[in-house]
């Protein structure tokens, strides 16, 4: 997020420099100001009385982190959990430096609300998907999500289950099935794709 001006020689803002796995937000966190990322990603989850977890999106260079969005424009705790999955840098915007570049800074506020729109679109998205798609279509829609253009994905059963919002014991039967039809191929912490188009159609919902 850079168009028309310097995000770095702006006055107040602090510079920030994580590891993977650390946590940057716990709900009912206080937020501490609005996070520009500039390199690393923070995977956004949320977390249910019974322990179930999801994931709800990751932020990435010029992203916007909807949950931090939110507690700034509301002045309200977060209600998620954010999490470095890759090294991050970036800096932190203070509530009050926040408020006043979405109030004086033409360029920011369109760059945030421009952001903030596509995520809502990608929300928009995901309840679809949820509400109207198959387990099987969306445990393929996440594997090529996850290898990212590759065949190979360093992931376990349970950190998939997360991605689609299921139980690990489920994932671990419809990889089994899919390997059973040679689209797939498990291991340990692995799951590796043999049949990339054919995923890629099995991941497109029914119509």
């Amino acid at each position: 997020m850079a168009g028309g001006y310097d995000i770095d020689k702006i006055v107040g803002a602090h510079p920030i420099s994580l590891p993977a796995g650390a946590v940057v937000f716990r709900p009912n966190d206080d937020c501490p100001g609005f996070v520009v990322v500039k390199r690393g990603q923070i995977k956004v989850s949320l977390t249910s009385e019974r322990g179930r977890e999801i994931v709800l999106y990751r932020v990435r260079p010029g992203d916007v982190c909807l949950q931090t969005f939110s507690c700034l424009s509301r002045k309200t705790p977060y209600a998620a959990e954010g999490r470095v999955e890759e090294a991050l840098t970036g800096v932190v915007l203070p509530p009050a430096l926040f408020d006043r570049l979405m109030a004086e800074v033409p360029a920011f506020r369109a760059e945030v609300f421009g952001a903030v729109a596509r995520r809502f679109s990608e929300f928009q998205y995901m309840v679809e998907t949820l509400a109207f798609t198959g387990l099987e279509a969306r445990l393929a829609a996440a594997l090529l999500k996850l290898a990212g253009g590759r065949n190979q994905i360093e992931a376990t059963h349970e950190a998939i289950a997360i991605e689609i919002g299921t139980a690990r014991e489920v994932i671990s039967r419809q990889l089994h099935q899919l390997a059973e039809r040679g689209l797939v191929e498990t291991s340990r912490g692995r799951v590796k794709i043999l049949e990339i188009e054919a995923l890629a159609r099995l991941a497109q919902p029914a119509v």
